[in-house]
């Protein structure tokens, strides 16, 4: 009776179903569950795309000419794991787009998030194009889909989708319903529409009755299960109408979302009756209005593509359900791709990552999103003792539990630039500079596998403290001002004994440390380094994140100890790559691929380079150019740092969060120094270093520089 209910409703609901429909019988449901485990796609994508429009609650990523994960009903929750077509000629081969086919995947328009992929088959035999946007109306992503043969003979053309809704690929049933065919668990459900509609379909198991496992043993499909009745790892398989020939090229393709099976059901018929084409303008459109809101920086002259793209990405990265909240990034990268019924923690909220992407649309002009930001992080992250998590979900509540003080920092540094100093803001930043000063200034620093005395976090620290200074004076409270203000200064002057070395091994000259684990830089305490790394004399880890200080204003930048620790960040963890130069996190970072680039964890495994530091030494030279009267100069140096990170965008103009070296599997065939790696691709705070570093070379200095800061440390006063 259930089942019966389902399909009328989806009739009822679609529109487009004629006659009766049969319902699927228990003699037809799919054999093998619950299939193989669930596991996500590789983590550096393509493209990642959702409409402007808050109505329509779907993301998409592309990778590999597919499309991967698909994220809804929030951009915390994947619902899809991904959809690619299957081509067979019935009777010698089947081939499919990820495995089969050369890949081409470009933005169609440069102010709008519209992707076009183009799969060639290796064979010859064969091209798909396919045109991805999002429905600005509903929660449904639209496809525009061409299939050619190129050799004259007949195909057959499959859909293979595989939903994993609410987060998990282990737990889905689904069936066909009409036109459509659903999948749903027992929060969420998907449906996927064609037009022309759906030929044969069946629903199976992945690895046991799928429609892959299926076409590659006889080149037909055999198989027409109608429903997976018992939860598992569903794969469900359409035949198309298309053959590559003549009239029957074309097709429109919708995935839709909802809370149930004919909610789904509906917006995917909603989408597909309103057309692609409607769809895409209102798409574009969208962008395109929100584009032309916002100025672009000189310095962009000739990276505009790039620049207006990472725009993009990062109002894209924001949750349209808890407005504010904004991601990491939309992907899955390594040994989070594979804990089954864990995705991982790129798609949560990281207060640190929410202030890179914030302060760069607040460059950028978007002051309506940073404030969202803000209030975000006050209203929904902030803890009742005034401290923020690790990282939280999108609706605020704590994920991992650790406390680092950087990300405490942030909102009170954020809430600053917006001038926001009413009095509701003073109460949370109150709060927050309170939990600094019980908890600090020691702390796990930004990179979230060491605890100690880091300069990078310790400067985020200081530099709160003082705006929170300024913003108590302006509530009134003389008291905390003062307070604020010294210990700020007490930490700023103890800074060099707890993090400068002159006894290290690294240099004759002082330098900073990473961290020091027991607040005393000359002593040879040692260290375990995460990730696998060895255990080591704390004065040898260095780190580039040292110039936080200068760039918050803490330090100046010819202060000495800054200026000698340059070239032992050059020399230990620099790499000149043929896109530019780049750095490595720490020393002995252990974040990456393995030497023959199998994923993280594993044997030998290594971190790569990073090109947010590129953007952040290029902040660096605008200070040091700004201190030494020589401008022109350190707007070159710093364009040269932009021009080298734009160089590391893929097709689809996508950032990464590291790039190949010069250690294995670095210079083998398809492992280039300078390009992305399998890191989370797009990473939000690398388009954020590149868009912000665009606006500070335009101003002559760092824009996130807190001036009330730099002109108490720095000398620098407006």
């Amino acid at each position: 009776m259930i089942r019966a209910t389902l399909i009328a409703l989806v009739a009822v609901t679609s529109g487009l179903l004629v006659g009766p429909v049969a319902v699927a019988s228990g003699a037809d449901a799919a054999p093998g569950a619950p299939g193989q485990v669930a596991n996500w796609t590789p983590g550096d994508k393509d493209g990642f795309g959702t409409a402007t429009a808050v109505a329509s609650k779907v993301w998409f990523t592309l990778g590999a000419g597919e499309l991967t994960e698909v994220y809804s009903p929030d951009l915390g929750t994947p619902s899809a794991r991904d959809l690619q077509f299957v081509v067979s000629d019935g009777s010698t081969f089947t081939d499919r787009e990820r495995e089969d086919a050369t890949h081409e995947t470009r933005l169609t328009d440069p102010r709008s998030l519209t992707y076009r992929q183009v799969n060639t088959a290796r064979s010859g035999r064969w091209r798909i194009t396919k045109t991805y946007v999002a429905d600005p109306a509903r929660p449904a992503v639209l496809v525009d889909v061409t299939f050619e043969s190129l050799t004259g003979r007949p195909y057959q053309l499959y859909a293979l989708y595989d939903p994993a809704l609410s987060n998990t690929g282990d737990n889905d049933r689904g069936e066909r319903a009409g036109n459509a065919l659903v999948a749903f668990d027992d929060r969420n459900a998907s449906a996927l529409m064609t037009a022309p509609g759906l030929g044969k379909t069946s629903s199976g198991y992945l690895g046991t009755s799928d429609g892959w496992t299926d076409l590659r043993d006889d080149h037909r499909m055999d198989w027409t299960y109608g429903s997976v009745a018992q939860p598992g790892n569903v794969v469900q398989t359409a035949k198309t109408a298309l053959t590559g020939l003549g009239g029957s090229q074309h097709l429109t393709l919708v995935l839709g979302f909802g809370s149930t099976p004919p909610a789904a059901a509906s917006v995917a018929a909603s989408a597909l009756k309103g057309g692609f084409k409607t769809a895409a303008e209102r798409y574009a459109t969208g962008w395109h209005d929100y584009l032309g809101g916002l100025q672009r920086p000189r310095s962009a002259s000739g990276l505009e593509g790039i620049y207006d793209a990472s725009v993009m990405v990062l109002a894209a990265s924001e949750d349209k359900t808890y407005r504010g909240a904004l991601i990491a990034a939309p992907s899955m990268p390594w040994v989070w791709g594979n804990i089954p019924g864990y995705s991982g923690p790129y798609h949560l909220v990281w207060s640190r990552d929410l202030y890179e992407v914030a302060t760069a649309l607040l460059a950028a002009g978007d002051r309506a999103a940073a404030g969202r930001a803000v209030d975000y992080l006050w209203g929904r992250q902030q803890k009742p003792d005034g401290c923020f998590p690790q990282n939280s979900n999108l609706d605020g509540s704590p994920h991992w539990p650790n406390l680092q003080l950087d990300e405490v920092a942030d909102p009170i540094l954020l809430s600053w630039q917006l001038q926001r100093f009413d009095a509701g803001t003073w109460q949370h930043v109150q709060r927050a500079a309170d939990c600094i000063l019980q908890h600090g200034p020691a702390s796990q620093e930004r990179w979230e596998n060491a605890d100690g005395y880091s300069p990078a976090t310790i400067a985020a620290e200081i530099a709160a403290l003082v705006c929170a200074a300024d913003i108590a004076a302006r509530n009134g409270d003389a008291g905390a001002a003062l307070r604020y203000r010294d210990i700020a200064d007490a930490w700023q002057r103890a800074l060099d004994g707890w993090t400068v070395t002159t006894t290290g091994p690294l240099s004759p000259d002082p330098y900073f440390l990473r961290l020091t684990v027991d607040g005393h830089a000359d002593a040879g305490t040692t260290y375990t380094i995460g990730d696998g790394g060895p255990t080591i004399d704390q004065r040898a880890v260095v780190d580039p994140s040292f110039l936080e200080l200068v760039r918050l204003g803490v330090e100046r930048a010819d202060a000495p100890h800054v200026v000698q620790t340059l070239p032992v960040i050059d020399r230990e963890l620099g790499v000149t790559t043929p896109n530019g130069q780049f750095w490595h996190r720490y020393s002995y970072d252990g974040y990456g691929e393995t030497p023959d680039g199998g994923p993280f964890p594993g044997p030998g495994n290594t971190g790569r380079l990073w090109p947010i530091f590129a953007g952040e030494r290029g902040e660096y030279e605008l200070a040091a150019g700004e201190w030494a009267g020589a401008e022109t100069t350190a707007r070159a140096q710093a364009t040269a740092r932009l021009w080298a990170i734009a160089a590391v965008s893929n097709s689809g103009l996508m950032l990464p969060e590291q790039v190949w070296d010069n250690h294995p599997p670095s210079g083998q065939p398809g492992f280039p120094p300078g390009q992305g790696t399998f890191s989370a691709t797009p990473l939000a705070w690398t388009h954020a270093q590149f868009v912000r570093l665009a606006w500070s070379i335009d101003a002559g200095h760092p824009v996130e520089r807190p001036g009330i800061v730099a002109c108490r440390y720095a000398g620098i006063c407006d």
